[in-house]
């Protein structure tokens, strides 16, 4: 068999793994009017919630085994003014986080925030909140040995997915930490 055959084999098998996985992503793009409406007003409210300019800024949700990683960074590292709101920001609600207070993200989503309930109602030494600043922005890194708890979480970070669809991507899988 010659390279030119195995290169014609390959052609088709790559052109229908580029349509499956350009078919399976979600684009803000391509969402309806209602998907477009809820990210706007989603957007209007966090500008009531979050110092920083969504557009300028990323959110980054890594699921892991125990809980995952939320990063906010800015998309250019040099914005040394979008830097220190994100991390004012973000140390402002990690530590409202661990007295379960999460106003904030209710007041920007939904008070039925999927996950928001087990995360609220958890005791103070069943989530582990850990604020870090990062070069370009900052993370807090949620863990529990509680499965119902990481589950919790998993499904905060994709609301918060759906929510910010324009300015949020899903990070790597994390097996551990």
């Amino acid at each position: 068999m010659t390279d030119s055959s195995n290169k014609c084999r390959m052609y088709p098998l790559a052109g229908l793994l580029l349509f499956v996985s350009l078919m399976t992503v979600p684009s803000a793009h391509a969402l309806g009017t209602s998907e477009e409406k809820r990210l706007d007003e989603v957007a209007e409210r966090g500008t009531h919630v979050m110092p920083f300019d969504l557009e300028k800024t990323l959110h980054v949700f890594s699921k892991s085994a125990s809980g995952g990683i939320q990063q906010v960074i800015v998309k250019n590292g040099s914005n040394v003014e979008q830097v220190q709101l994100i991390r004012d920001h973000l140390m402002e609600i990690s530590e409202a986080f661990k007295q379960r207070d999460f106003s904030n993200p209710e007041s920007m989503h939904r008070e039925d925030m999927p996950g928001l309930t087990e995360l609220r109602a958890a005791g103070s030494n069943q989530i582990t909140i850990e604020y870090m600043a990062l070069p370009d922005g900052t993370q807090i890194k949620y863990s529990s040995k509680l499965s119902r708890l990481v589950s919790a979480i998993h499904q905060w970070f994709d609301a918060q997915l759906n929510d910010h669809a324009r300015h949020a991507v899903p990070g790597h899988q994390h097996t551990h930490y």
